[in-house]
């Protein structure tokens, strides 16, 4: 039975990272959105609630953050380096429980503040891993077992490595056909509800290349004016107090 889990787990992850992109959806997503009053951002914010042993999210991965159902005013989200985690802040005066693989119960944060984890949710190990390590799920995890609810926070919010909003594997994703495009990976959800109100957190990853940095050729040219502007201003300075002394003397 065990394995018949391990192994219903493993083709989850892996039908949500090799899901083909829909052409109909390959459209660019906002770095931000704002719905209500929650908020949906991107960030690059370091902090951590639950460490990634094995962490391997990099530039060339965003995952964004599209729409959230229900609408919820108080509920905000956060997408973190790139495409590693997700930051929920509950202010929504309900409790927002987010649901593991399987869909059982795997994390809460309830309107006082207190944020839980289900330690029988496979969940809870699995996200300890970047690539999602099955030996790190112990033999008491279950997701089909009332939830155990264990407190791991009281400030109303709760981060988590999610394998939904990332490539789960270190190779090129199949549909990224030139490296140097844009490329919509998948469309991706997180199911969550809001009270007694049942949803998702809707998002797109995308492959990003390396040569959408900030172009060193604009950094340098920025510079440049800059010290231009600098020398200007000291040229002009030094030409006015030249001009000064000179009708200081024809005074005298």
């Amino acid at each position: 039975m065990r394995w018949r889990r391990l192994a219903a787990l493993l083709s989850v992850l892996a039908a949500a990272s090799l899901a083909p992109a829909s052409s109909a959806n390959a459209r660019v997503a906002p770095a931000s959105t704002r719905q209500g009053t929650g908020v949906l951002t991107q960030s690059t914010a370091t902090e951590s609630g639950s460490p990634i042993e094995d962490q391997g999210s990099n530039y060339n991965y965003r995952s964004y953050i599209t729409h959230v159902v229900p609408k919820a005013p108080g509920l905000d989200l956060e997408v973190l380096e790139f495409a590693d985690r997700i930051l929920l802040r509950n202010h929504t005066g309900r409790t927002v429980t987010i649901y593991g693989y399987y869909g059982e119960p795997y994390a809460r944060v309830q309107a006082d503040g207190t944020a839980e984890e289900n330690v029988r949710s496979p969940a809870v190990y699995l996200n300890t891993t970047f690539y999602a390590n099955v030996n790190k799920i112990p033999p008491g995890a279950n997701p089909n077992a009332p939830p155990k609810w264990v407190v791991i926070d009281r400030t109303g919010q709760f981060e988590w490595h999610d394998h939904r909003i990332h490539y789960t594997s270190p190779a090129i994703p199949p549909v990224v056909k030139d490296k140097s495009k844009r490329t919509l990976v998948f469309d991706w959800e997180v199911p969550i509800s809001v009270g007694a109100r049942k949803g998702a957190i809707h998002g797109q990853l995308y492959w990003v290349p390396e040569n959408s940095k900030a172009p060193t050729g604009a950094i340098v040219a920025f510079v440049a004016i800059i010290a231009l502007a600098l020398i200007f201003v000291l040229v002009v300075r030094r030409h006015r107090g030249y001009d000064a002394s000179r009708d200081g003397e024809t005074a005298w």
